[in-house]
């Protein structure tokens, strides 16, 4: 992938990507964030916010420093219903007076299948959920907002989750999308059901495709310089997973555990935990797809197979 800009890792220091925009890292850096949080101000004046970030007071106090005289937070959009993305929303909104538009709370965007999953239970998952994220204002597929010199357009890319919003903005050097944690730069985004859907995922992939951008922003690590690259990149990680996972059920039948133990060789035992995930995401995909079953109600530990319709691919 080609060399793009990049962002310096101090939280709390505004840096500037391109005019009119602001770029503030919450201090939050882990495994599953790298650097922090990417908490976007866009505009001058009235100022739109996008992923608040998490629920600290140094980086409330960041967002707030980061504004000139006179300008005030006007909105606040968040992609989606994780702890390090939305849970300092509703105290940015108390301080400010600024509305918070998202596509819906957690729950928000499931398909039939996860909803399902979700109501039967024992599929797990959950990690990192704002489950007291409420916004004021909800944002469809398509959804225009506004501002002084801004215009935001809400782009559903449900995957990573089901709430998921990506944003389209018009910049003067072309347009460019707020990917969230569906497209990132630096990794893959978990994908973790019955909240995270891989037959969804692919087709937010494919939907983002049609999408003109000249880069992406996404809300952790630096920009995406070009994003049909990483898009095709991506997709083409997530066939060979699958391709990966149906070759070793050749074998013979397995749970999602112990598949990602023999699939993700190069993984710190660490993050195995959320590998598993991402292979049940896939063997749940595979299943609507009657290309793998398992023995019914599902569940984190159910073991699968291929089918018949597996083994001619």
């Amino acid at each position: 992938m080609a060399e793009g800009p990049q962002y310096h890792s101090q939280p709390g220091v505004v840096q500037r990507p391109e005019p009119g925009l602001r770029l503030v890292l919450a201090p939050n850096p882990s495994p599953m964030t790298l650097h922090g949080t990417n908490t976007f101000l866009l505009g001058e004046g009235q100022v739109a916010v996008i992923d608040p970030g998490p629920d600290d007071p140094r980086h409330l106090a960041a967002i707030m420093a980061a504004l000139g005289p006179g300008e005030r937070i006007s909105h606040i959009f968040v992609t989606h219903a994780h702890l390090d993305h939305s849970a300092l929303a509703s105290r940015l909104a108390e301080q400010t007076g600024a509305p918070v538009l998202a596509f819906g709370d957690a729950s928000a965007g499931r398909s039939p299948m996860m909803e399902a999953l979700a109501a039967e239970g024992g599929i797990g998952g959950g990690e990192g959920i704002d489950a007291r994220f409420h916004p004021d204002i909800l944002l469809a597929d398509g959804a225009v907002t506004e501002g002084a010199d801004w215009r935001l357009r809400a782009i559903h890319t449900p995957g990573h989750i089901g709430n998921h919003l990506s944003f389209a903005v018009d910049v003067p050097g072309g347009p460019v999308i707020f990917s969230g944690d569906h497209v990132m730069g630096w990794s893959t985004s978990i994908v973790s059901p019955p909240d995270g859907d891989m037959g969804a995922f692919l087709s937010s992939l494919e939907r983002l495709g049609h999408e003109p951008a000249v880069r992406y922003y996404p809300a952790h690590g630096d920009p995406i310089p070009d994003p049909p690259a990483r898009l095709a990149e991506l997709t083409r990680h997530r066939r060979a997973r699958e391709t990966q996972i149906l070759a070793a059920l050749a074998d013979g039948p397995s749970d999602a555990a112990t598949l990602a133990r023999r699939i993700y060789l190069d993984t710190p035992a660490m993050l195995l935990p959320a590998a598993a995930r991402n292979v049940l995401a896939h063997l749940i995909d595979l299943t609507e797809r009657n290309l793998t079953t398992s023995d019914a109600p599902l569940r984190a530990n159910s073991i699968f197979r291929q089918t018949g319709s597996a083994k001619i691919l």
